[in-house]
């Protein structure tokens, strides 16, 4: 299928609203008969998309993969494919294809050899196995390499030869559980972008899991934040980065200042929060309690200005500079500001513009629409 075509079945999926090819129902899961990993997991995946499970260790999104996957059980609920019932369905037979960290890859079989296997233990003939295995290898570049050993090749070699098994026999849905957690940095960010491509240009089904908000962000269609066995926010990556609905996404997705304060007044979308210096800033009221509850101010650091700001700026606050750290392209600016001593500003580096020094003393501003008013962390 053509990347283009992919795109606009995906598209035409999310118009519909009715092609949905996953469907978690009220699943929960428990090992020990007390804490529930998964409270209570409702989620709809449509056909040909990119979703992640974000969340931090422990948070649940690994144990609802492997429900997903056949090798663990709900405890409650329900989880259907294609609108059919899994309960009682062995992995084999789920039509799902798998990618895990550490590759599971067979040290005595050739490249070929591993890639062919889900074919051979699907009784797919040896000529129809050659064809398919040379497609998928070519598919991840490494066509050259099928008669390798894995132990003759690199993390990321390794990798696609894992991906392309997951591919080889076609499956409606392929499931990845941290596939990229033991690669460097630079090899990892461009295997993001190769499986990104793969599944623009087939139209499969992905479910990924991970606990690094970055790699989430760059490759989803849709993340799925967990926390405490729970989705906190389903939403597009620029919605949860621009919008969380709470402060513990806020925190979880980017780097993210946040100033405690009291909500002083409501007036439609908008809030007065007087923060613990005393001062006064307007804010989008997002997730707030009524006058007089505590909130937690949430606002990113490239959305703070430190340069042109007059004296009637609405939201205008004084602030101390404690370091500044060169990136390349930007420079980071932590200050105290309002009483929080890790206040972090990004500046776009230019050659020649002044850069605060640490001991420096001045001002800070942001927008009302660029500052969320969450529950207090």
């Amino acid at each position: 299928m053509a990347m283009a075509d992919a795109a606009a079945k995906r598209g035409t999926s999310a118009q519909n609203g009715s092609d949905i090819l996953v469907t978690f129902n009220g699943v929960q899961k428990t090992y020990d008969g007390e804490i529930l990993v998964v409270k209570d997991l409702n989620l709809e995946i449509k056909r040909g998309e990119f979703v992640t499970m974000l969340g931090p260790s422990g948070s649940g999104k690994t144990t609802s993969l492997m429900m997903l996957a056949g090798f663990e059980v709900p405890t409650h609920g329900e989880i259907l494919l294609d609108g059919r019932s899994l309960r009682n369905v062995p992995p084999h037979q789920r039509d799902i294809g798998m990618v895990f960290q550490n590759y599971a890859l067979f040290p005595h079989m050739t490249v070929a050899e591993n890639v062919a296997f889900p074919l051979s233990v699907r009784g797919v003939s040896k000529s129809e196995q050659t064809t398919r295995v040379r497609k998928a290898l070519d598919m991840v570049k490494l066509g050259a390499m099928e008669n390798r050993r894995p132990g003759q090749m690199s993390g990321g070699q390794q990798q696609r030869v894992a991906l392309a098994r997951a591919l080889v026999f076609e499956p409606q849905l392929v499931l990845m559980d941290e596939p990229l957690g033991a690669l460097d940095k630079q090899l990892r960010e461009h295997m993001q972008l190769e499986i990104k491509h793969i599944h623009e240009s087939l139209g499969i089904t992905i479910v990924y899991v991970t606990h690094d908000q970055g790699e989430a962000l760059t490759m989803s269609d849709r993340i799925a934040v967990f926390n405490d066995g729970i989705i906190q926010q389903l939403d597009s990556p620029t919605g949860l980065y621009e919008c969380p609905r709470n402060s513990f996404v806020a925190h979880f997705i980017g780097e993210n200042n946040a100033l405690p304060g009291i909500v002083e007044s409501v007036s439609g979308e908008l809030c007065s929060v007087r923060l613990a210096s005393g001062e006064t800033v307007q804010a989008r009221a997002v997730n707030i309690g009524g006058v007089g509850s505590k909130t937690s101010l949430s606002f990113r650091p490239e959305k703070v200005h430190i340069e042109g700001i007059g004296p009637d700026h609405p939201n205008r606050l004084h602030g101390r500079v404690n370091e500044t750290i060169y990136y390349g392209d930007h420079v980071r600016v932590r200050m105290t500001v309002a009483g929080s001593d890790s206040f972090t500003v990004k500046m776009r580096f230019r050659a020649g513009r002044a850069v605060p020094l640490p001991g420096e003393e001045l001002f800070v501003a942001f927008t009302a629409e660029d500052c969320l008013a969450l529950d207090p962390i």
